[in-house]
């Protein structure tokens, strides 16, 4: 059986996981390269239910508000190590297939990683509601892209069920939390594991270019 390529599973929604994809961007772009990306959200009802006709059940669990407010001091605190402004988003109605199906669009169209970076800075750096479909059709307009088909995505069967799929990866992959990154039979989660990855990739990439 081949080996599978280095991946990582990363959240719009996670600050934890948009500082990792900053770093990985702004330090590692050559592991960036070597990678695949994976989205990983918080499936609603229709996609739950399906899920579980599935026998897959994926690891969610409510947020206590001291862990809360605990995320609140962390977040500020990484990113201002960063030299990041966070701007913490309010999300009044959220509906993480709007975006997370939305990049599979984005990605099959060739502007995945255009896609992130634009829906990360939306969400972590202005504070916009990335579940609001008019958020996903600007930042697909500004990128060429057709902003109904982008903002529509959550409404289309065709890309719910592609979005069903990954989803089973997730739970194929015993992902509990991102960023979380997987180098063979090595796991890393989160953003403080990500040079332990980093260096796992490389190793691997210097061995291969040796034989």
């Amino acid at each position: 059986m081949a080996r599978r390529r280095p991946r990582w599973y990363f959240s719009f929604r996670s600050p934890y996981s948009w500082m990792a994809y900053r770093d990985l961007m702004a330090d590692h772009r050559d592991v960036a390269e070597q990678i695949d990306w994976l989205p990983c959200w918080e499936p609603d009802d229709p996609t739950e239910k399906t899920l579980e006709q599935s026998g897959v059940r994926l690891p969610y669990v409510p947020m206590s508000r001291e862990k809360h407010l605990y995320i609140l001091q962390d977040v500020r605190r990484l990113s201002r190590d960063r030299g990041l402004t966070v701007v913490w988003p309010v999300d009044r109605e959220p509906r993480w297939e709007v975006s997370h199906l939305a990049y599979l669009v984005a990605e099959e169209l060739g502007h995945g990683r255009e896609f992130i970076d634009l829906v990360y800075r939306a969400r972590w750096e202005e504070g916009r509601d990335i579940s609001d479909p008019a958020t996903i059709a600007g930042i697909a307009e500004s990128l060429g892209l057709d902003p109904a088909r982008l903002a529509g995505a959550c409404d289309d069967p065709e890309v719910r069920e592609r979005g069903t799929e990954a989803l089973n990866a997730v739970h194929r992959d015993g992902v509990f939390g991102v960023p979380l990154f997987i180098d063979g039979y090595e796991k890393f989660w989160g953003m403080e594991r990500l040079e332990g990855f980093v260096a796992s990739v490389r190793s691997r990439a210097e061995r291969t270019s040796r034989t």
